[in-house]
């Protein structure tokens, strides 16, 4: 059996040293456009059943063509990739799990993959990801939901200047989530909110005070998720940083237009992702991820609310940040029961679907302990 991951940065590299030593017995094959880096990546797992490989995941007949030799993909790709990975693995007929921030709706391909007999996971990090796994599995016990509120953030573990925030993943992605406006759902209707608004303070036990504001990371719950009355996602961070990324925002660091700098034509926005990259990620800065879901409705004829805690830390013996530990194992271990079969269902199943299942729901939370990751549950009636 074989498997492909595409994109070896620090959460692609994390997840294919877990599923590879996992699944001994499955080929693993990394793969990057730059061929020096899927074998460096490789060469420092150092197991017998990794290897790098080159691919153009932007070529799309080379990525189907490449995607047919393997039995399930996992993709670590940029969002503006992700639907055309999703695409190509239904064209293939290939399981996928995948991780990316995309703006397109993946659930609109579900006919297709199920026709090509393909188990599509979108959506399958941190958040979008274990968040919606935990709405899922509480909205099962409901007869009626009635509130979905995730907040959810990667956060140095103390405050580190100017913007009290370091990079754990791609500088885009995080752009993305400043700039991309949020649907959410308010009255039963789903509209469009800035990014950055809905700014609060809440403290979170363990860390203390943060802020929170509404970025889009609902994705597939605006679509699975009936007859809500609310529902929303909020970004954590340390107080401050939002006024921050605000006067960037309106002082046009962001904007997509090419201006003329000195006859040079510069994207702002590509500008200061490479900044954000070169400034803000800080290998040496240890980070925290801090995670709050609390869904209420009613069960029985009583009104009840299940809430679900999660704070992680970075690893100090294998170097690892909380944020590749949540984001890739989450998708290690789903591809791992894809291939043992504790997920059976074809077509585009979105994290909150398999979430609702009790097998896969404890088997889940077992795999996440194993790798030191504790979700804790309460239920509280009113």
């Amino acid at each position: 059996m074989k498997a492909l991951i595409l994109g070896c940065g620090n959460i692609g590299s994390v997840a294919t040293q877990d599923f590879a030593e996992s699944m001994s017995s499955v080929e693993v094959f990394v793969a990057d456009k730059n061929m020096v880096r899927a074998k460096e990546v490789a060469k420092r797992i150092g197991k017998d059943n990794v290897a790098g490989i080159q691919l153009n995941a932007s070529n799309y007949n080379e990525l189907v063509h490449t995607l047919e030799t393997f039995d399930l993909v996992m993709g670590f790709l940029p969002g503006d990739l992700g639907y055309r990975l999703v695409k190509a693995c239904v064209d293939a007929g290939k399981d996928l799990v995948d991780v990316s921030y995309m703006p397109e709706n993946p659930l609109t391909l579900n006919d297709e993959a199920a026709r090509a007999n393909a188990t599509i996971i979108p959506s399958c990090g941190l958040a979008p990801g274990i968040s919606n796994i935990l709405v899922g599995h509480a909205i099962r016990k409901l007869d009626k939901t009635q509130t979905v509120h995730i907040m959810v953030g990667g956060l140095p573990a103390t405050p580190v200047p100017p913007l009290d925030y370091t990079i754990t993943f791609s500088a885009e992605s995080v752009i993305d989530e400043y700039t991309r406006k949020a649907r959410i759902i308010k009255d039963s209707k789903v509209i469009d909110v800035e990014a950055l608004s809905g700014l609060e303070e809440v403290e979170f036990p363990g860390v203390g005070r943060l802020e929170a504001f509404y970025t889009d990371g609902l994705k597939t719950l605006l679509h699975t998720v009936k007859d809500v009355d609310d529902m929303w996602e909020k970004t954590l961070r340390y107080p401050g940083h939002a006024k921050k990324i605000e006067l960037l925002k309106t002082l046009g660091f962001f904007d997509e237009e090419p201006i003329d700098v000195n006859g040079v034509s510069l994207s702002p926005r590509r500008l200061s992702a490479r900044l954000f990259g070169q400034k803000l990620l800080m290998p040496g800065v240890k980070d925290i991820v801090a995670m709050k879901v609390e869904v209420s409705g009613v069960r029985s004829g009583r009104h009840v609310s299940y809430a679900y805690h999660l704070l992680d830390q970075y690893d100090e013996r294998k170097g690892i940040t909380a944020m590749a530990r949540t984001t890739a194992y989450t998708a290690s271990i789903i591809a791992q029961l894809i291939l043992r079969k504790v997920i059976r269902e074809k077509g585009v199943v979105p994290p909150e679907r398999i979430g609702m299942s009790e097998e896969f729901f404890s088997t889940f939370l077992k795999e996440l302990r194993k790798r030191g990751i504790k979700i804790t549950e309460s239920e509280a009636y009113a």
